[in-house]
């Protein structure tokens, strides 16, 4: 389960980036060594939409 900062990301901060660093190794348990995540090569190739975290 991930932890409580990595649920709860800052003013400004995209979920999935903050989610991704902060529960990295069960977020991407799924890959090979040196794979890259296919989430997050989408994430960062079409922007981080809605996923913002307002003020």
């Amino acid at each position: 389960m991930p932890s409580n900062k990595a649920l709860n990301p800052p003013t400004g901060e995209c979920r999935q980036c903050w989610l991704h660093a902060y529960d990295s190794r069960e977020q991407h348990k799924h890959l090979k060594p040196r794979e890259d995540c296919p989430a997050c090569v989408d994430h960062m190739n079409n922007g981080h939409n809605n996923m913002i975290v307002g003020g």
